[in-house]
């Protein structure tokens, strides 16, 4: 099983910019790692994806400001969110595909707010 511990979460002013990182341990065999949101009353949706020969995928609402990067030495995922807007405000999960199983991590909140 594949742990996954998020961190860099935060409240930011819009325009500002935040930068996540993800850690996962628990197996050398991860595929791909992401990260996704959750806002209040919405589902939880994709905002990039990376696999581990670095094909990327982002939503359509974050191309632009977000980027999506992995070290795969160290398992770890960041995501650098720049130009943030209210509507990114969201808790933000890590994502790890490893062996057909899907793991998540706890969640980290993000709060774009004057």
């Amino acid at each position: 099983q594949v742990q996954l511990v998020e961190s860099g979460g935060g409240l930011v002013q819009p325009g500002g910019s935040l930068r996540l990182s993800c850690a996962a341990s628990g197996s050398n065999s991860i595929y791909a790692m992401g990260w996704y949101r959750q806002a209040p009353g919405k589902q939880r949706e994709l905002v990039a994806t990376i696999t581990t020969t670095s094909v990327i995928n982002y939503i359509d609402s974050v191309k632009g400001r977000f980027t999506i990067s992995r070290d795969n030495a160290k398992n770890t995922v960041y995501l650098q969110m720049n130009n943030l807007k209210p509507e990114d405000t969201a808790v933000y999960y890590c994502n790890a595909i490893s062996r057909g199983m899907i793991n998540w991590g706890q969640g980290t909140q993000v709060t774009v707010s004057l």
